[in-house]
């Protein structure tokens, strides 16, 4: 998987993946046995450099060194089973062949030990694994996985360390994951040649997205010199030019020990790590690779650039499609105390409603979001800050430029000291704050640090670098200020990036791609095309051929608990109402839930709901206006949240949930607080802003416009089932392209103040104590507290006091069969199928759950990404629906195909007992996943599902057979006239055109669509 970060604060991502207690009491012994180390110290052929404490994470670490190969080796011991394991390579390219990305998919194509077709994808159904990943970034590729079962943790370990240093890199692997020429039908050698490849087609699918090729232009113009100038993971245009010896070539090089870096986290002894990992190690010797990367050189004067995208068909405004922003290279990442700081400069200027440049670019209603560049990120050598709008008029483009720097003239005179308070707070906050895996968070965040060679626990110790940061800003109150002087406003090495519409830009890259195409095709003889048409039809036989994977280790359903995990809740009464409860320690943290019903709300009001959620804590309430809730918002809590909820009913399909979801944590101490802004925003929130109105609504439509490329299959899978029954019919309303198509004509609108009082009557519903229900988790200390202070909460809340329903009662639509297309300028497809089936607590959900399962690693994986060269397919059930999907696929129909071959083979029952064991062992690691303390119990809040049900199931699932499967496959998916809904989000389909059993959605017909609600 190729990653492109999005900008961050420099701890933000650490803080936010602060380990989960799971126990009521923290033991230290894991921490004890590495605190036993001292430096110097011999393990398995591996010395000890120094062990450290990191007191804010409960973290003891050590450092060690490989005597053989000098491979460094960080583990960090903590309390926590959720054990994790990384290896890290700097993977330097000098071209956009996307070498190290191809390479990252290729290694785990089968290994010297596991000499099998992608043992990767295979051990994710032989596993508990709670993460299996591969990442590349811009200089390094990293291979993750966590577990919390001690015997699943070594089976990974194997095959992970087998794949990355001794995999085969077979050259079919080599074609079906990187590029390939190959005939459109391998049956006719005379049909048409075309590229196939995996990472291909996923690069496509990247540089459909107008940001995503934004932000690579970013970082290759303002670092051009070294492997920033590059594309790491590879661009359609340069992918076709990479040759199977030159990938061969990159992992001896790069993948070596001596270029490598181990990490491991959790409760697991370091001994047996080291031990194990020295069995691969200890047959390599130390090399000197040559893959660091040097400083960019420095600029003397300012850069700017101007480049061409695709314009976006749903854009708020398609008049106001350029993008402008100016980015600054600053200091080296390894200086981790200087980071800090730059990122809290970053964090400072940018973030939140109060910041200098959303009040000077964002309020003004210049452009409709920040560019996508915008902020501090630390992802490179040399960390970068960036600032500029998205989706601006090109007449615009020197005004932005002006208010940048008149914005920066401004902060030099001084920062709100309240700001830096409030940030301060959130720093405190976060590390509190408890999430599910941590260890991976870890080893990701501290990836790129380590990577330049950079002390990565010195980046884990931020209490360290908060007490230097308080101490500085004291001796010099103007610290702040004088570092955005030196490198932001003096700093000449910036690059003032403009991108503007090209109407013609996917048209001009199909044809740039059928060019290539054309030369390459053009310069093959004979024998050329008889040897791609040999090779294609041998990467078919190898596809179909059905391997011996015994070699493979795998847990067993025995080493499972029958039982759940159990999440005791309790419900105290409060008037007329009741708050769930949930002790558990939560660090020092209270999480606060409220669901809203949305009953009795008129259906043409139902479309703004997700619009109501987006702003309703956004906006001035209690008399405040919302730059005041906003700073109090950052001073006490970690946020105010609200989302829609559309949940089916467990049993009976005519009832649902739709809430809005109303969530916050905050320190104990300052419960009060949070709940005084909860009063504000329900009792008298201000929709009348219409100048701060239009500002989020732009924003909205802005963010669901960019999101259509990346998570196509999201909208295909919720179009697909939308008129299977009501909930999915509203699940699309609220989150599918519905939703899309709808905050689009919202932004178009001259005048917001009929949305303001659309608004403000879904809050004369949804904000009134009757239709509200509370769920807190607390630690036992703070329960009893919290609870008093929600009973206050709820007397001084508006409405009459009565009891929320759950459930209602739901107008009934008949299921339908439809065919969508969403005709789209992209270069891949998102396709999906669906079905309707029975609801969670039904006998048949549990083998459905498994069948989905079965056909996603069975027979989807093999037809749809190894053949059909899609990045990925799948299949699953919820409850009512079961569906079919592939993303970033080449084709549509062909996939569509592909479904109803799969309900065929799952029909004959074409797989063994074996099998249907490792489908259920992928659905326990799913529902085993663990859940961080703040989240207990909301299954049992948000979807009425308590422990005596997920049992039921439980025990269900371990007793599906393959009767059931076939059962199961037969009665809902199979039968001639079962209903179905069919779609995709991609380009022009002439067969698609010419099939008037399928529905066409283009921009055109979407904006006539709007017009008549």
């Amino acid at each position: 998987m190729q990653i492109i970060r999005r900008a961050s604060f420099a701890v933000n991502s650490l803080l936010k993946a602060a380990p989960a207690r799971y126990g009521r009491y923290f033991s230290e012994e894991a921490r004890d046995r590495v605190r036993a180390l001292k430096s110097g110290d011999k393990l398995h052929g591996y010395t000890v450099q120094k062990v450290q404490e990191v007191p804010e994470f409960f973290i003891t670490a050590a450092m060690l060194t490989h005597d053989k190969t000098g491979a460094q080796h960080l583990h960090t011991a903590r309390d926590d089973d959720n054990n994790t394991f990384s290896v890290i390579f700097r993977t330097t390219p000098m071209d956009s062949t996307g070498v190290p990305h191809i390479l990252e998919h290729t290694v785990l194509c089968g290994s010297e030990h596991f000499p099998v077709r992608d043992p990767f994808f295979k051990m994710i159904s032989r596993s508990m694994a709670t993460y299996m990943n591969a990442l590349t970034a811009y200089d390094w590729t990293m291979y993750p996985f966590s577990s919390q079962n001690a015997q699943d943790f070594k089976n990974l370990m194997a095959v992970y360390l087998d794949a990355a240093l001794f995999p085969l890199i077979r050259e079919l692997d080599f074609c079906q994951e990187g590029w390939r020429l190959e005939q459109t039908d391998l049956s006719d050698p005379n049909s048409p040649i075309i590229f196939k490849g995996v990472v291909y087609n996923e690069m496509k699918g990247v540089f459909s997205n107008s940001q995503s090729i934004y932000q690579q232009e970013a970082l290759n113009s303002l670092l051009p010199s070294h492997t920033y100038g590059v594309v790491s993971g590879g661009h359609p245009n340069d992918i076709p030019k990479l040759t199977y010896d030159q990938l061969k070539k990159f992992h001896a090089t790069h993948y070596h020990p001596s270029n490598a870096k181990f990490f491991t986290y959790g409760n697991l002894p370091l001994e047996n790590h080291l031990e194990y990992i020295n069995t691969y190690l200890d047959k390599f010797s130390q090399i000197q690779p040559s893959t660091s990367v040097p400083k960019e050189p420095r600029w003397d004067s300012p850069k700017e650039k101007l480049i061409y995208g695709p314009p976006d068909p749903m854009a708020p405004d398609p008049e106001k499609q350029t993008a402008v922003s100016v980015s600054y290279l600053l200091n080296d990442i390894t200086d981790t105390y200087e980071n800090f700081v730059s990122s809290i400069v970053g964090y400072l200027l940018t973030s939140g409603e109060t910041s200098p440049f959303y009040r000077a670019l964002l309020e003004p209603n210049i452009g409709s979001d920040y560019a996508p560049t915008t902020g501090f990120h630390s992802d490179t050598k040399e960390a970068v800050f960036s600032v500029g709008l998205w989706n601006i008029s090109k007449s615009d483009v020197e005004t932005t430029l002006g208010i940048i720097e008149q914005t920066l003239d401004k902060v030099i005179k001084g920062f709100d000291k309240a700001k830096i308070d409030a940030l301060l707070h959130r720093i405190e906050l976060e590390q509190k704050h408890q999430t599910s895996n941590f260890g991976l968070h870890l080893a990701i965040n501290i990836a790129t640090l380590w990577n330049h060679d950079g002390d990565p626990v010195s980046g884990l110790q931020v209490s360290k670098h908060v007490a230097r940061f308080k101490e500085d800003l004291k001796k010099n109150p103007k610290l702040l200020q004088q570092k955005v002087k030196e490198y932001l406003k003096d700093n000449s090495h910036r690059l003032t990036l403009t991108m503007v519409p090209d109407e013609s830009y996917t048209e001009k890259q199909k044809k740039a791609e059928k060019e290539r195409l054309n030369q390459l095709v053009g310069a093959l003889s004979e024998s050329d095309r008889a040897d791609i048409l040999k090779r294609g039809l041998d990467l078919q036989e190898c596809q179909n051929l059905k391997e011996d994977v015994s070699c493979l280790p795998s847990l067993k359903l025995a080493d499972l608990s029958p039982k759940i995990k159990p999440e005791p809740v309790t419900f105290t009464e409060a008037g007329w109402s009741f708050i769930q409860t949930c002790d558990q320690p939560t660090n020092g943290v209270t999480y606060l839930r409220m669901a809203s019903n949305l009953q009795g709300l008129p259906e043409d009001l139902m479309p703004y709901v997700p619009l109501f959620c987006d702003v309703i804590t956004s906006i001035g309430a209690g008399g405040h206006d919302y730059l005041w809730m906003s700073h109090q918002q950052e001073l006490y809590t970690g946020g105010l949240d609200a989302s829609p909820i559309v949940v089916p009913h467990h049993t009976d399909i005519a009832k649902a949930q739709l809430s809005v979801l109303f969530s916050s944590y905050c320190l104990e101490k300052n419960f009060h607080h949070m709940l005084d802004l909860w009063t504000n925003i329900i009792n008298s929130p201000d929709f009348m802003d219409v100048n701060r109105l239009s500002t989020l609504i732009r924003m909205s439509a802005s963010e669901l416009a960019s999101s259509l490329s990346d998570n196509g299959h999201h909208y295909a899978l919720s179009s697909s089932a939308s008129t299977l029954s009501t909930v999915n019919k509203l699940q699309e309303l609220f989150f599918g392209y519905s939703q899309v198509r709808t905050m689009k004509q919202v932004a178009e609108l001259p005048d917001f103040s009929e949305v303001a009082y659309k608004l403000q009557s879904i809050g004369d519903v949804v904000l009134d104590k009757s239709s509200i229900r509370i769920s807190v988790n607390a630690t036992p200390k703070a329960m009893e507290r919290s609870v008093q202070g929600i009973k206050s909460f709820l007397g001084n809340l508006r409405g009459e006091a009565d009891m929320a329903t759950v459930f209602t009662e739901v107008d009934q639509i008949k299921a339908t069969s439809h065919s969508t297309q969403y005709e789209l300028p992209f270069t891949v497809n998102h396709v999906a199928l669906s079905y309707p089936v029975v609801q969670y607590a039904h006998k048949d959900f549990a083998p459905l759950n498994v069948l989905a399962t079965l056909m996603t690693r069975k027979f989807l994986h093999r037809e749809i990404r190894e053949k059909g060269g899609a990045y990925g397919s799948g299949a699953r059930v919820n409850s009512g629906a079961f569906s079919f999907f592939s993303y970033r696929d080449p084709r549509s129909l062909e996939t569509l195909n592909v479904f109803k071959q799969c309900i065929a083979w799952a029909t004959k029952g074409e797989y063994t007992a074996e099998d249907v064991d490792e489908a259920k062992l992928e659905v326990f690691q799913k529902i085993d996943k663990p859940v961080p303390p703040g989240s207990r119990g909301q299954t049992r809040f948000v979807y009425d599902i308590s422990d005596d049900m997920r049992q039921k199931n439980r025990d269900r699932l371990f007793k599906v057979t393959n009767e059931d499967l076939k059962r199961v496959t037969e009665l809902y998916l199979s039968s001639e006239s079962a209903i179905s809904g069919a779609a995709f989000l991609g380009p022009a389909n002439p067969t698609v055109q010419s099939d008037k059993s399928w529905h066409i959605e283009t921009e055109e017909e979407s904006h006539e669509a709007q017009a008549k609600q």
